[in-house]
């Protein structure tokens, strides 16, 4: 083949690809004019369906935000008041998507059932979850404990910052943030360090068998009566608890304000030991006689 004849056929390509581009084009371009109000309709369906997400999440967010403030003019446990806002908030956005995708021509009736069927499935998967929040719910019926107190649950102690849906956040005493299972806090026993004002201090104290326990006691209960932490009421008790191998062990249990309860416990410990020094009564330690047989 001669080098026109090669040439031609490359044009000849090249005008039929051109035909067909423009072809395509023109087809696309009639399609369009033929279904104008089917492209309007649909393109305004959908930027209204954006608009209603859009003004949906802010008006959950406004809503939620409103009545997390009326809640907390009401001096209710902010617990309570986190629970109920975020509910609040979760199940407006679930209407808006609804409404958004019936806007662009979904059956929502249909759509809620496979929802259901879906969250059926989805629930027999999730029951860790589910049992989450029907726990986070008697948590907020029950009130075994609100924000900024102390408990001990699910092998953690620390404050109570927030009870969420499906978990309870805890600042524990070196700050650390920890987020416990509502399931895994009902599980088991909770104990509440704060919900009473008034907490007891239990000190084991052991002197030597050769210390005179009247003296002994004597002291302990002047080293309490001069701590002005302690509370005169409930009174504090003194008394011998144990004979030990190597010492005779007293128990020190005053009472003090729940807030006070670690400082005071501190400065008891150390109070004790110096007065007991000056008192001239030992405080034994463990020992060792070893006998050589010659």
């Amino acid at each position: 083949m001669s080098e026109n004849g090669t040439v031609s056929t490359v044009g000849d390509a090249l005008v039929e690809n051109i035909e067909e581009n423009i072809d395509v084009v023109t087809n696309s371009v009639e399609w369009v004019n033929d279904n104008q109000d089917l492209i309007i309709g649909y393109g305004m369906n959908i930027l209204f369906a954006i608009g209603t997400l859009i003004v949906g999440m802010m008006l959950a967010k406004f809503f939620a935000g409103g009545l997390r403030k009326v809640l907390l003019k009401r001096e209710l446990d902010i617990t309570i008041v986190d629970f109920i806002s975020h509910m609040v908030r979760y199940v407006i956005i679930a209407f808006v998507i609804i409404a958004a995708l019936s806007r662009i021509g979904i059956e929502t009736t249909s759509f809620v059932a496979i929802i259901g069927a879906a969250g059926l499935a989805i629930g027999l998967a999730l029951q860790g979850s589910l049992s989450n929040f029907a726990s986070g719910v008697l948590i907020v019926a029950l009130r075994p404990f609100k924000a900024g107190e102390y408990i001990e649950a699910a092998g953690t102690a620390g404050v109570v910052e927030s009870v969420q849906i499906f978990s309870t956040t805890l600042c524990t005493p070196d700050n650390k943030l920890v987020v416990v299972p509502n399931s895994g806090i009902l599980g088991g026993n909770i104990v509440n360090y704060s919900r009473k004002p008034q907490r007891r201090i239990d000190l084991l104290i052991g002197v030597s068998y050769s210390a005179d326990l009247a003296k002994t006691k004597a002291v302990l209960e002047a080293v309490l009566k001069a701590n002005s932490k302690v509370l005169a009421a409930p009174a504090s008790q003194v008394a011998v608890a144990e004979l030990g191998d190597s010492s005779v062990n007293l128990v020190v249990r005053p009472w003090v304000d729940g807030s006070e309860y670690w400082p005071v416990r501190f400065e008891l410990m150390e109070e004790i030991k110096n007065a007991l020094d000056e008192a001239g009564i030992e405080i034994p330690f463990p020992q060792m006689d070893v006998h050589m047989d010659k």
